[in-house]
């Protein structure tokens, strides 16, 4: 393929939409079990502590092998490595829609937890190889994003489906759109330098200011991972991460049940209400990605956009609180919108300081770190808000709790956090 040489590609855009189309899969193949619980159950005669456990079994697979993920996408690339993590979920997911007993279930979400772990150590380790710091942002933006979009809409889609056909047919055919990725990953994607679809232009500019991580030229991690745990930025990424996790959680947990439960909203309407906070998470992501490339480019340090987009959004997201002090329903919703739209900001931020901070050839290992402590926030959040309503019968307390929670974060952001720069390892 004869490229011209001479007017840059823009090739990482497409790199980056199939990163956006990854993460939309990711978190419609994690949905569509919450929307056939019911149906499941019922059939399989499960009942509700064995739906915990089976819904728990993705969780625990993929906070744990977040750090083990972003080590062997770091080592072998997330050429192969994405390709496998995505069909390998995907093959889980299919094989979701023919188990019958509750050791099938358990063990189907275990895998799809082992392989869904891939997805984001991979994402910041191409986002680290294909674009240049001043794009970064955008780029995370752009592919987190995808979250917030399959949370908002996968849920009305899978429902859908389930209604049409039956509750196999999510599984079966989101399965097998990810399999198809995966196939087109592995044909359409390489690191810059040995790509078909990029030019030496293209290549010179993601190069430009010396912050992409090369291929062949940095292919042994500077350290050992676990040695990154020293650092006082990666140990104020982790705990920032875990808040903004353990806000975040009520939103996928039980921000249904509050609305119906406590807002006395009716289950259709409830549908509707659902979708603002996380339509809005959205834009806060979007947002956030562009208005920081733009920071950078007029001159602003890192440190400086970082970290004030991060006290920012993690201060917005104290609105969750303010919502149990109010009786309209409207200005609830208002205010937990607020809170996604600053959760997202925030979000945004955080995957782009493993790119940010890590040393040569970590950017994956120190994105699962960091998600693997964010995840266990995120076991924690419906846990602790569970035993406040089963103690108070009411959300209010767990409201008070992440509201303050919210301080903590922007404590630790703006205080903890340290100057933004690549870790630099003393030669021996």
């Amino acid at each position: 393929m004869e490229l011209n040489t001479n007017k840059k590609t823009n090739y990482r855009w497409i790199v980056c939409g199939f990163l956006w189309v990854a993460v939309a899969v990711n978190y419609v193949d994690r949905t569509a079990l919450s929307a056939a619980t019911p149906i499941i159950m019922k059939e399989f005669n499960i009942d509700g502590t064995e739906m915990g456990i089976i819904m728990a079994a993705f969780f625990w697979a993929y906070a744990l092998l977040q750090v083990p993920m972003g080590y062997i996408a770091d080592k072998f690339g997330q050429r192969i490595v994405y390709s496998i993590a995505v069909a390998w979920w995907s093959i889980a997911q299919i094989c979701i829609a023919v188990c019958s007993s509750l050791f099938g279930f358990v063990t189907a979400r275990l895998f799809l937890g082992v392989g869904e772990a891939g997805s984001y150590p991979c994402n910041v380790g191409v986002v680290s190889k294909w674009f240049p710091k001043h794009e970064r942002s955008r780029a995370t933006a752009i592919f987190d994003s995808a979250s917030k979009f399959g949370n908002a809409f996968a849920m009305p889609v899978v429902v859908g489906l389930i209604t049409m056909f039956t509750w196999h047919a999510p599984f079966l055919i989101f399965g097998a759109i990810g399999i198809v990725w995966a196939i087109l990953w592995w044909f359409f994607y390489n690191d810059p330098r040995k790509s078909k679809y990029t030019n030496k232009a293209e290549v010179d500019y993601i190069e430009q200011d010396g912050s992409a991580v090369i291929e062949d030229v940095d292919s042994k991690p500077a350290m050992k991972w676990y040695q990154l745990l020293k650092y006082r930025n990666v140990q104020a990424m982790c705990l920032g991460f875990f808040i903004l996790n353990y806000i975040l959680y009520f939103f996928i947990t039980w921000f249904p049940t509050y609305l119906v439960e406590e807002r006395g909203m009716q289950f259709s309407q409830m549908g509707m209400a659902a979708s603002v906070p996380f339509i809005a998470a959205v834009c806060g992501s979007l947002i956030a990605g562009v208005l920081a490339d733009k920071l950078l480019m007029k001159g602003w340090s890192v440190t400086r956009t970082r970290k004030t987009l991060l006290v920012i959004g993690i201060l917005l997201a104290t609105s969750v609180g303010f919502a149990a002090f109010v009786e309209s329903n409207v200005i609830v919703i208002a205010l937990l919108a607020v809170a996604n739209f600053g959760c997202a900001v925030t979000g945004a931020m955080q995957w782009c300081l493993a790119s940010d901070v890590a040393p040569k050839n970590m950017s994956s290992q120190l994105a699962g770190i960091q998600n693997c402590v964010a995840n266990f926030g995120g076991v924690a959040s419906p846990i602790v808000a569970g035993a406040i309503l089963s103690a108070t019968n009411s959300f209010q307390i767990a409201l008070y709790t992440y509201g303050i929670t919210a301080v903590i974060g922007a404590l630790i952001y703006g205080c903890y956090l340290g100057k933004i720069e690549q870790i630099k390892v003393p030669e021996k």
